[in-house]
């Protein structure tokens, strides 16, 4: 017999809130290598991300946001966050949106982000959202080509966001979309 490994998502708990910030932090310096410069990146503030992290685990200004986490055994992995989604178009009481899913740059292509995404789409199901929307950045290839096996799919939105308001910095990101009411 094989050993397996102990992994599993849950909602994440107060206790969290660090080792997701440091998950995000991480991720967030290689994802961004090339956008921003390096000591922007070096000099990211761990206590503003934990207190954003502090606020959407232990106080949602919502009942449906929810923030996830990726264990390995008892040490986080990854995370995602839901919540009804905020775009001008959407239907509040049905539409959820993926805020974001991230897995610790050392730990990917393992399966926590499958763990997270198929957890997600089961806790918007089960707060009876009937779709689902995520915007991703439009050089994403990689993150596209996964949600696309899984169902998700191009809706025809598009935005740019300006990170620094003075045009310097803009990223261009799509919206994909999937069907809450359809099982697998």
């Amino acid at each position: 017999m094989s050993p397996t490994a102990d992994v599993s998502v849950r909602l994440a708990w107060g206790d969290d809130v660090a080792a997701v910030a440091e998950v995000q932090m991480r991720s967030w310096r290689e994802r961004y290598a090339g956008v921003l410069p390096a000591d922007v990146l070096d000099s990211l503030p761990p206590e503003e991300f934990e207190a954003g992290w502090q606020q959407a685990i232990s106080r949602p200004k919502e009942a449906r946001q929810r923030v996830l986490v990726a264990l390995e055994r008892a040490t986080v992995r990854g995370f995602t966050a839901t919540a009804p989604s905020t775009d001008a178009d959407a239907d509040p009481g049905h539409d959820a949106e993926v805020t974001e899913l991230v897995v610790d740059p050392a730990y990917r292509r393992v399966g926590h982000g499958s763990r997270l995404l198929h957890a997600a789409v089961d806790t918007m199901r089960s707060d009876r959202f009937s779709r689902a929307v995520w915007w991703v950045n439009v050089d994403g290839d990689d993150l596209r080509a996964f949600l696309g096996s899984q169902g998700w799919a191009p809706d025809g939105g598009h935005r740019e966001l300006d990170l620094h308001g003075d045009g310097s910095v803009v990223v261009k990101q799509v919206r994909l979309h999937t069907d809450l009411t359809r099982e697998g």
